[in-house]
């Protein structure tokens, strides 16, 4: 482009100023409800391909799982199904209703009552045995953050099997703050569910093998 005087100018377009999240105030963002999430689904406006979950009124997208995820999640539902009598679900990446501003899906959950009492709504966190969820690349995050959700919801027990590390962290004793009490567990030992002590799984037998 030529300015007034026939000299060559370029034109450089302007990109915006990355602003570091902690320097906005939470005041300032829009806190999905899960009534609204939920309306989006409905409209179309989530990408039905994609996997989310809605933890503090954020939509958050789920890592993909990979296969050491998914044959540990298998051999934990079936070892629960197995011991458990009909009173309960074992409920498997299904959503968890904890308040109006959060809805998680954690891997595994032991719920009250059967599928027919969930017709019609999703479990609120009186209905809930234990959750666990299963790390292979979240654990920071299982750790750290939905600790704390889960904590604040009062749910008794929970569970983060770190696949890598072979490992079972153990949260329980809830507070507004998080839990009091975490404790972890090697692959040579043995968990139960604080709900249901009788039942005793051998950490090794939820693992992948190794090699």
């Amino acid at each position: 482009m030529l300015d007034r005087r026939g000299t060559k100018m370029t034109i450089t377009q302007a990109l915006p100023v990355p602003v570091a999240e902690d320097t906005i105030l939470a005041t300032n963002f829009k806190y999905w409800t899960v009534q609204e999430y939920h309306h989006m689904s409905e409209l179309g406006i989530l990408d039905a391909s994609e996997r989310t979950e809605l933890i503090t009124g954020k939509i958050v997208l789920m890592t993909a799982k990979g296969t050491p995820h998914v044959f540990t999640l298998r051999l934990l539902a079936s070892s629960l199904a197995k011991s458990l009598d009909e009173s309960v679900l074992v409920s498997t990446q299904e959503p968890i209703k904890l308040d109006d501003f959060s809805e998680p899906e954690p891997d595994l959950a032991i719920v009250k009552g059967t599928m027919f009492d969930y017709a019609k709504r999703h479990p609120s966190p009186e209905d809930v045995y234990l959750v666990v969820e299963i790390a292979d690349s979240t654990l920071k995050k299982d750790c750290e953050v939905k600790d704390k959700l889960y904590a604040r919801s009062n749910i008794a027990d929970y569970w983060v099997i770190d696949v890598k590390n072979r490992q079972v962290h153990i949260f329980r004793t809830p507070t507004p703050t998080g839990y009091a009490s975490h404790l972890i567990l090697s692959e040579s030992e043995t968990i139960s569910p604080l709900a249901f002590p009788s039942i005793v799984i051998p950490i090794l037998s939820i693992l992948p093998p190794i090699g």
